[in-house]
């Protein structure tokens, strides 16, 4: 039967979505309040390219093209491929672009017998027989005129890493209202053409707040355009193994962490006593790959010289969803002055620039870049108008995100969030979330009872928290997409072991290819 399925953001996941909602036959909507697809691809800072080596992201059905012989593809290759993706699988008319979603607003079972169900939506199913329906409000962004649809199911694919800028708060008279130059955030940065992204930053004394992607691109630019004459200084609260390659003494990362084995040197949310005795048992292994990379990058990066060694392991590191790749060059420009790093545990503003908390000196500047992240919980929580759906969608501050398989919430009827939770390889972290959602909605499956459901989620954060410890951030999967795959693969009835042979099992890498059929 087919059913009305409302879809938001057409970024990766609202892309997949649509792809796999047409494949079982229902009508689905994408609302894109940008004139584009691609998500946070769109824009970005002129010399961001792909995280991860490309072979780790790309769709399953739909590899990348033999024109693009780079590893890491930048920005406009990435974006041309996901189009060419939609443009493929005839996706394009199925989204509205320049169109924002205002809200969403469930109209079904009253909140008193929500709140008795057993099962998710009270009786399992992602449909309500009854009736029970979202309405969304939509508003066209050139226009401005408002209307609101009505649709059976709502999948929310607005990511975490765009919309509300995470500011840092600063104490009375010495936040940012006190400084004479210019603060922006690094999504603004980003927003701007190249140009005028460099017109900004020439000639000026400039601050990076952040030590993760965007604040290393940014750097980058401003000693490109400013050099040892005025250079860019990043501010930093904690030193992260940002790693230089994925080849750490030659040795692929994939072998040591996305297959198998190195997966049974962790403990798992729902392991067995087997797993777990393997796992305390392989505890050396563990500990030997993290001090592996961490050696490679601390020799390669020359991160003793500079004061940049981590006090937290690179396992801790990747479990966190926070590795990300050293722009070519960037160490060989702190060494020759065109970027300064400052440790800095907190900072406030005064008249001509930055007060690092212990220090006594003005860092002097014209414009400070914040590249402090994004909140993605509020932006998740804004999408409803109900106060009760915004508390449960947001869960508790310290405990991860409540989505059931990273991707229901136990007690919000026929939605489901797709693409908030991190992991090592996002895009076909997404493609299998949304083929599971596909066979949950055709009836393939049922989710177990809300109680399971919240244990479960219980026993991820539980991992998380082990493995992440100060790095915590609530939804990242980390080092165990594969066990997280397998869990999907056995509700969709699918083998979860897609290698030939036990050796291959064990030690291969697993890939999006892997996945390629069910």
């Amino acid at each position: 039967m087919e059913r009305k399925v409302a879809i938001i953001g057409a970024g990766i996941s609202g892309l997949l979505a649509c792809k796999y909602a047409l494949l079982k036959g229902h009508r689905p909507t994408v609302f894109e309040a940008q004139s584009g697809l691609g998500g946070v691809w769109t824009k970005t800072v002129e010399i961001t390219k792909l995280q991860i080596p490309k072979p780790l992201y790309q769709f399953s059905d739909f590899p990348w093209p033999d024109s693009v012989t780079e590893v890491f593809p930048d920005q406009n290759q990435v974006l041309e491929y996901i189009e060419s993706y939609a443009r493929q699988f005839d996706l394009l008319h199925h989204i509205k672009f320049n169109t924002k979603v205002v809200s969403i607003d469930y109209e079904g079972a009253s909140s008193e017998v929500q709140q008795a169900w057993a099962l998710w939506g009270g009786t399992g199913e992602p449909f309500d027989s009854k009736g029970g329906k979202w309405y969304i409000t939509i508003q066209d962004t050139k226009s401005l005129s408002t209307e609101v649809c009505q649709f059976d199911f709502v999948i929310i694919c607005v990511g975490r890493f765009s919309g509300i800028p995470n500011i840092p708060e600063f104490p009375q008279g010495k936040g940012p209202e006190v400084f004479q130059g210019k603060v922006i955030h690094s999504m603004d940065y980003a927003a701007m053409d190249y140009a005028t992204a460099k017109e900004l930053v020439k000639g000026k004394r400039v601050a990076v707040v952040g030590l993760q992607k965007s604040a290393l691109d940014i750097a980058m630019e401003c000693s490109t355009a400013n050099g040892m004459d005025l250079p860019c200084t990043v501010i930093y609260r904690t030193e992260h193994w940002n790693i230089p390659d994925f080849q750490p003494w030659g040795v692929p990362l994939a072998c040591l962490y996305l297959n198998r084995f190195s997966e049974l040197s962790i403990h798992k949310p729902g392991e067995g006593p087997l797993l777990s005795l393997l796992a305390t048992l392989l505890s050396p292994v563990r500990w030997a790959f993290s001090k592996f990379v961490e050696s490679h990058v601390k020799h390669k990066l020359k991160l003793t010289k500079f004061g940049m060694v981590p006090k937290h392991s690179f396992l801790q590191e990747l479990s966190s969803c926070l590795t990300s790749t050293v722009p070519d060059d960037f160490y060989n420009r702190v060494e020759k002055g065109s970027i300064r790093l400052k440790k800095a545990p907190s900072f406030s503003f005064c008249k001509d620039g930055i007060l690092i908390d212990g220090k006594t000196e003005t860092l002097k500047a014209d414009l400070v870049i914040l590249a402090t992240g994004f909140n993605g919980v509020k932006k998740l929580q804004d999408i409803f108008s109900s106060p009760s759906f915004q508390d449960l969608i947001a869960g508790s501050p310290d405990k991860t995100v409540p989505l059931y398989r990273e991707c229901i919430h136990p007690r919000i009827p026929q939605l489901a969030v797709i693409g908030f939770s991190e992991s090592v390889a996002n895009l076909y972290t997404s493609e299998m979330r949304c083929r599971w959602l596909a066979e949950l909605l055709d009836g393939t499956f049922k989710l177990p009872s809300i109680k399971e459901m919240e244990k479960d989620i219980a026993e991820w954060d539980e991992y998380m928290k082990q493995y992440s410890d100060k790095n915590y951030r609530r939804s990242c999967i980390g080092a165990l997409h594969i066990w997280y795959n397998d869990q999907l693969c056995k509700d969709m009835g699918w083998n979860p072991k897609r290698k030939k042979g036990l050796i291959a099992e064990l030690f291969e890498p697993y890939g999006p290819m892997d996945y390629a059929c069910p």
